[in-house]
């Protein structure tokens, strides 16, 4: 049997997988954003994850905002956002409505797999009763689930859904070996078995949250080497030509990943009775990490004799990430707040980024080019985007006025000669 796949939501993680499963299978790529269907339908993904050959290529997807359009297929494949609240509790709203969406289309038989991060517990305990109401169904014996934690890494062209491990699972074991065979058909890494659906949603959120700790610990030791004048960088270099060093780097922590995911380890954790003092511990640092360069730009600026005023700061870049359009949950905007809460002027560059999105989510105004810019006080190198970390000395000097500061927060321009009379400042 050659299974119908339905994909809900076209976003980074939803599309590149539509587009990999569509070789293989008949496959419909939902979403509501009835503009994003336009999109894709032209050959344009405002993510920049596929190019429009690529999609053009992509002959047995075809996407719908309709929902009737998915009613009757085999596997439902959900794939939306799951961000946090205002008070860093998880949001589920969109797994929600996705599975109601699911429950209005799916029929005896199939399979709903979730690949959206959550807390272990969410496919069967959220899911599959979400599902049975909006279908009259029964889970586990009218239709069954499954769990696929998604591994997209935006902009990372080597790690595709194509080639990565999939860690799978499935409620019985015909639903696992389902499941199992049609990610092994697309993927080049291959399966593996969890154990159970628990154990893959654990698997995932464990990922992110691992990652969140050892970049919090880098986080921490700059802050410590920057009272001594020692720059983290250095001491990293170092440090790495020991064989078994883990190559983490200091910086701002956002996205819609690793700066949420661990408030649904700790959620869960604090609903179990325990309190999950490592996981908080480095959340707290990394969401710190943003006032902290900025309180440090501030206080440079003020030993500048010169700068008795309001000075007047570039930022480069204000994506999550460098070399991709995605500005959710980016940490740049607290470096910004920062720098304006000390009364100065900050003018945002971002190449990629989106100008009424960056207004909407932000109330940022981007420069819609560098040409003409001068004369700034201070040049802080946010996102390390590839037209920014070609720069030369030259077009450094170019935006600056002698005295100025330039941050280089990602260390991308250590190897740059600075312009007379600019101070370098980096972590």
């Amino acid at each position: 049997m050659t299974e119908r796949i339905a994909v809900i939501g076209l976003g980074y993680v939803g599309l590149p997988l539509a587009v990999a499963l569509a070789k293989h299978f008949p496959t419909i790529g939902f979403d509501i954003d009835q503009i994003r269907i336009r999109e894709l339908n032209a050959g344009h993904d405002r993510t920049h994850e596929i190019d429009a050959p690529a999609l053009k290529a992509a002959t047995g997807l075809t996407y719908a905002s309709d929902i009737s359009a998915i009613k009757g297929a085999d596997i439902f494949i959900i794939t939306v956002p799951t961000p946090v609240d205002s008070g860093n509790r998880p949001d589920l709203a969109a797994v929600r409505a996705a599975c109601r969406t699911v429950g209005q289309s799916i029929g005896k038989g199939a399979i709903m797999v979730l690949e959206s991060t959550v807390y272990p517990g969410v496919t069967e305990e959220v899911c599959g009763p979400e599902i049975e109401r909006a279908s009259g169904l029964k889970c586990g014996t009218d239709f069954f689930l499954g769990y696929s934690p998604e591994r997209i890494n935006p902009g990372d062209r080597e790690h595709t859904v194509e080639r990565i491990t999939k860690v799978v699972s499935g409620q019985t074991p015909a639903a696992l070996e389902r499941v199992a065979a049609m990610y092994g058909k697309v993927t080049s890494g291959g399966v593996f078995r969890a154990r159970n659906i628990k154990t893959a949603e654990a698997a995932k959120v464990i990922e992110n949250a691992q990652r969140d700790i050892n970049i919090a610990f880098v986080n921490e030791i700059t802050m410590i080497f920057q009272r001594i004048g020692v720059s983290v960088y250095d001491v990293l270099a170092a440090s790495r030509t020991k064989w078994n060093f883990l190559p983490f780097a200091p910086g701002l922590v956002g996205g819609h990943c690793i700066g949420v995911d661990p408030y649904y380890l700790a959620d869960l954790a604090q609903r179990l009775g325990h309190h999950p003092e490592v996981i908080l511990a480095g959340r707290r640092l990394n969401d710190h990490m943003g006032p902290y360069i900025a309180d440090q730009l501030a206080k440079l600026l003020a030993r500048q004799e010169r700068l008795n005023r309001r000075a007047r700061l570039l930022v480069l870049g204000l994506t999550f990430k460098e070399n991709v359009p995605d500005l959710r949950n980016s940490k740049v905007i607290d470096v910004i707040r920062g720098i304006e809460s000390w009364g100065h002027d900050i003018v945002v560059h971002d190449p990629l980024a989106d100008h009424a999105e960056a207004k909407h989510e932000y109330g940022v105004d981007l420069i819609d080019t560098l040409d003409g810019q001068k004369d700034f006080d201070g040049l802080v190198l946010a996102v390390p985007h590839r037209d920014y970390a070609a720069f030369t000395t030259a077009r450094i000097e170019s935006l600056t006025r002698p005295g100025a500061i330039v941050a280089d927060i990602k260390g991308v321009w250590r190897d740059i000669q600075m312009p007379p009379q600019r101070v370098r400042w980096e972590l």
